[in-house]
């Protein structure tokens, strides 16, 4: 039972890739077209680069005044702590079934 759970929460995880996917390169068009210093600090590739996904994790982008990167960012923000919260608890819930007897 407990492997299944883990299951689900890799679907879960799943769920957040889906929409990571869709909201990252949307924001990441936005920054491009819209705000050039920001988008330079990235760099070309910036789909995963550690830098914009950690400005990204850490909310930079609440600090320009822009009401649709916000509107963009959020949900990128809330699917790849998804990503994170759903493969960290399949992760854990693995690591349980494999203790217990």
């Amino acid at each position: 039972m407990i492997l299944f759970f883990a299951l689900c929460f890799v679907g879960v995880a799943i769920a957040g890739a889906t929409a990571f996917v869709i909201f990252w390169p949307l924001t990441l068009v936005h920054v491009r077209d819209r705000h050039a210093g920001t988008s330079a600090d990235f760099g070309p590739g910036a789909f995963a680069n550690p830098a914009a996904l950690r400005w990204l994790l850490g909310g930079g982008y609440r600090a320009t005044p822009d009401r649709s990167l916000s509107g963009l960012a959020t949900p990128a923000r809330i699917a790849l702590l998804t990503i994170i919260f759903g493969l960290s608890m399949a992760g854990l819930l693995w690591l349980v079934a494999e203790v217990m007897p």
